[in-house]
């Protein structure tokens, strides 16, 4: 205990007002005792400081700068006083912990530490917008309220000691300001909210990991650890969110400016440390409603499946049997890696397609090639346009728009729509079917069986589609759905209503012959999902 502690014992009113109860704590720069006020009845903290060196006046910073706090997380200071022998301020007095006690002693759990990392950022950011930099940020400057809640307390603003010392061979413990210190201080840069935030993502990382990111053995070797940089936790934590990761990651950045600031840091840690969020299937999701990520992934399989092995049998050229252990090698691959599963999947053409024309399976590739591209960042949902193949023959090519709308492009949703109804149109072809939408009889040749161009197969395949004006007009409406429908969910049910009508609208009068009940059921379905969608928030 201090000789000023031990003056106080049995004295008499301090300062006229402030009558000693029991110490609290003492260090380089003074003592702290648990006080009563007799004039308020309140217990107060009172810190006294010697005048003598630059212990007073770091004191007198600091009550200043605590004076101008008024912030939960952020300790009060109520009166600051002198005389001829000390300093004084008066705090609110706060039941508890440091932060370094608690982590000593194990009891501080992964969200424990990161809300108290976030309540500490709260106060930085109060001061920092009152143009206050603590400078001193560490885990025996940080008090944690007793209480079910966790409650957060920043002590000693303005580089003044806290009564605990810290040395550098207490147990377990690490040098109070070196270890906290940010690379640009020990630069000789003048300090900045930034190194705040930096004291914290090392205190983060400190106690999420189990030990600290710099200390050595001497305080040459961990300023030179910290020069260097902190190791990434995923290192040690590979188990903890990737966002968390990357943030604590961030906070030690040795570039002061790539730091978050301190609001942005509370933020942004509450949010990695709540509960994740069910994510909204990207592939298989009916009009954007969620969807089990194992069920996403069994569809994707099940339709690649079902384009190798369709186009195996369909076209002439692979042996009995093959078109089975095609479609099972792109369901496996694409369980295993649905890029891999896709390309398998749009490579069982090729050879097909040369057999009939060696520019029909060139351009083919292209194309082949320009779509795995374009659904590079959503393969699961790749071979979306597949299902024009399967709602058409039971009437339900309607919905082709509704069951692209879950995929987060325009240009993809518009793609995979437009590519279901003319790929409908060929399997109608190769079938020897009427074509969907026209009911016109599919041509019986393309006149492409031996072309060698792929030019010149492009410019025959152009000229048969433009045979049919009506399918071509009922591909671009379906584009024009699949890419508008997502914007019918901020208007709520009279979105859905309008998305429903203006599924009528663009199929109904350019193809008057189509069966008009399957594009109005298909009209109310859509708009039904989207309604839905749109009340549950999902």
């Amino acid at each position: 205990m201090s000789n000023t502690a031990l003056a106080l014992e049995g004295s008499g009113l301090m300062l006229g007002r402030y009558r000693p109860l029991r110490p609290l704590g003492s260090g380089g720069s003074g003592s702290v005792w648990l006080v009563r006020d007799e004039q308020t009845g309140l217990d107060v903290a009172l810190k006294i400081v010697p005048r003598e060196g630059k212990a007073a006046s770091r004191a007198e910073r600091e009550a200043q700068a605590a004076a101008k706090l008024r912030h939960p997380s952020c300790l009060r200071a109520y009166a600051f006083a002198r005389d001829p022998r000390h300093v004084y301020i008066a705090y609110e007095f706060v039941p508890g912990r440091t932060f370094r006690e608690v982590l000593r002693a194990g009891e501080l759990d992964d969200r424990a530490a990161i809300e108290a990392c976030a309540q500490i950022c709260d106060g930085l950011a109060h001061a920092h917008a009152a143009g206050i930099l603590h400078r001193d940020v560490k885990p025996s400057n940080v008090l944690l309220a007793d209480g079910d809640r966790m409650s957060v307390r920043i002590l000693d603003f303005g580089l003044a000691r806290m009564a605990e010392a810290e040395t550098l061979t207490a147990q377990g413990d690490v040098p109070g300001t070196l270890a906290y210190i940010a690379p640009e201080r020990l630069a000789g840069e003048d300090a900045t909210g930034a190194a705040d935030v930096w004291a914290v993502g090392v205190m983060l990382w400190e106690s999420l990991s189990g030990r600290h990111p710099f200390w050595q053995t001497s305080m040459l070797d961990t300023a030179r650890a910290i020069e260097a940089g902190a190791p990434s936790l995923s290192a040690l934590r590979p188990d903890l969110p990737k966002a968390l990761l990357q943030l604590v990651d961030r906070a030690l950045s040795l570039a002061p400016a790539r730091r978050p600031s301190a609001q942005e840091l509370a933020a942004h840690l509450r949010g990695a440390a709540a509960p994740p969020r069910k994510k909204r299937s990207r592939s298989g999701g009916v009009g954007g409603l969620v969807v089990p990520a194992e069920l996403g992934r069994a569809g994707a399989a099940v339709l690649a499946a079902g384009f190798a092995g369709w186009t195996a049998s369909a076209l002439p050229f692979f042996p009995n049997g093959w078109a089975f252990g095609l479609a099972a090698g792109a369901a496996a691959a694409t369980a295993l890696r649905e890029r891999l599963g896709l390309a398998i999947a749009l490579a069982v053409p090729i050879l097909p397609l040369g057999n009939v024309s060696v520019g029909l399976a060139a351009l083919y590739a292209v194309i082949a090639a320009a779509w795995l591209a374009l659904s590079w960042r959503e393969p699961r949902s790749a071979l979306l346009f597949a299902l024009g193949a399967v709602l058409a023959p039971v009437a339900a090519l309607g919905l082709v728009p509704l069951a692209a709308s879950g995929l987060r492009s325009a240009p993809r949703r518009a793609a995979q729509a437009g590519a279901a109804v003319l790929v409908a149109a060929l399997v109608a072809g190769v079938r020897g079917v009427s074509l969907p939408f026209t009911g016109e009889p599919a041509p019986l040749g393309l006149g492409v069986a031996g072309a060698g161009d792929p030019l010149d197969v492009a410019g025959s395949l152009a000229r048969a589609a433009a045979a049919h004006p009506a399918l071509l007009a009922e591909a671009a409406a379906f584009a024009l759905l699949a890419a508008a429908l997502p914007f019918a969910r901020p208007f709520g049910r009279w979105g859905a209503a309008a998305a429903g009508a203006l599924i009528l609208l663009l199929t109904v009068p350019f193809v008057p012959t189509a069966a008009i009940i399957p594009l109005v059921v298909a009209a109310w379905v859509t708009a039904g999902l989207l309604a839905i969608r749109a009340e549950t928030g999902t």
